[in-house]
């Protein structure tokens, strides 16, 4: 994985027994990366992991106590599905959420944090799971290689949103 915070390289760190993190600089204002990262028209344009996926549901109410609700299905017709509740909504600069993938995977705290220098906006996403093995079992996924797939799509996308 990519170190330091180098435009168009996602890093990811963990910070602590129960956290990943994962920073990203995108060459876009942090409005527009609040705009696509909590817009049920722009989310599914980006955040779809490998290539094969796309994102046919995407519910979003946008609210502190508002829930989200993303839907994926894959080329071979897997599907999978991913809720969560906004803590708090504090745009553009902050988003806390839960995460839950059902069945027995545990519920995980998401915090986003986007700073904003020079016009280009570095993307800070903590996520804290409620044991290390669960963050271990997180991780084992390949979760990384989907949020760097996911992220690169997201610095395409903030292009023609500009």
């Amino acid at each position: 994985m990519p170190t330091g915070n180098v435009e168009g390289a996602t890093t990811v760190t963990m910070t602590s027994d129960r956290e990943i993190v994962m920073t990203r600089e995108v060459r876009a204002p942090r409005g527009l990366v609040f705009e696509a990262w909590t817009s049920p028209r722009q989310v599914p344009s980006w955040m779809l992991g490998p290539d094969d996926w796309a994102m046919p549901m995407c519910e979003i109410d946008l609210r502190p106590g508002g829930a989200w609700h993303f839907g994926w299905r894959r080329a071979d017709g897997s599907e999978m599905e991913m809720r969560g509740v906004y803590r708090e909504v504090a745009p553009p600069e902050r988003l806390v959420s839960t995460e839950e993938w059902g069945g027995d995977w545990p519920e995980a705290l998401n915090t986003l944090r986007l700073s904003e220098n020079a016009g280009k906006t570095t993307i800070h996403l903590t996520i804290l799971y409620k044991s290390k093995e669960a963050r271990d079992r997180a991780f084992a996924t390949g979760m990384t290689e989907g949020a760097e797939q996911s992220f690169a799509r997201l610095d395409e996308h903030l292009r023609t949103m500009m």
